[in-house]
């Protein structure tokens, strides 16, 4: 599952890096000509996790697939443990849609995970140029609680842990049903429903549309 998935898909693959380069050639003209200094963190932390990448290639695994879905396992921790903000997903999410494309770790004529990634980054993006629909949409990364535990999941089957009925299989097992209750379907019907409440008071309709794409990922 290396260059040949990628060399098969070339007809997403330029597409989706294509979009890529522009998000970030976007993000650099917001910086420079519209003096945002404040998403410098963005590409500081591009090369953050750029750089967590390249000490699990080194040191664990050169496996790209297991090398990706580490360092997503390391974004959703560090999003869900801290005081979460748009900036956060926007390079991670940026980061990993570069590792797919790099790697083809994706497949179809329109790649579900980096069509994901992509309504992600326009989204958080989006709400940082116009300042609008910050709080809902940092309230949706609470599924990233969850995201914790499929990262999780994913790592133990590929280090070949599959044993149905040891304790770590079960203990994983429950907090994954448990966090998609709770913080992924729960907390996402709450957020649409606020939001519909809260629809009257929305002055632009640009902010509806980031609420609700940005709460349907």
């Amino acid at each position: 599952m290396s260059r040949t998935r990628a060399q098969k898909e070339d007809k997403a693959g330029p597409f989706f890096l294509a979009t890529l380069v522009l998000w970030f050639v976007s993000v650099l003209f917001e910086i420079l000509f519209h003096r945002r200094s404040q998403l410098l963190s963005i590409v500081a932390g591009c090369f953050f996790y750029q750089l967590a990448n390249w000490v699990v290639r080194a040191f664990v695994s050169r496996d790209p697939l297991f090398v990706n879905t580490s360092v997503s396992l390391l974004h959703s921790t560090i999003t869900s443990s801290s005081e979460v903000e748009d900036m956060k997903i926007s390079y991670a999410k940026m980061q990993s849609q570069w590792d797919m494309l790099h790697y083809g770790l994706y497949s179809g004529w329109i790649p579900s995970i980096l069509m994901h990634h992509l309504i992600l980054l326009i989204c958080f993006t989006l709400a940082l140029y116009r300042n609008v629909t910050i709080n809902y949409l940092i309230l949706t990364l609470i599924c990233e609680l969850h995201s914790i535990f499929l990262h999780v999941r994913k790592v133990r089957r590929m280090a070949g842990v599959r044993d149905a009925k040891s304790k770590i299989v079960m203990a994983e097992w429950v907090l994954n049903v448990v966090t998609y209750i709770v913080a992924r379907a729960g907390a996402h019907l709450l957020i649409t429903a606020k939001l519909i409440w809260d629809a009257p008071k929305l002055e632009r309709a640009l902010s509806c549309h980031l609420h609700c794409l940005g709460c349907s990922e």
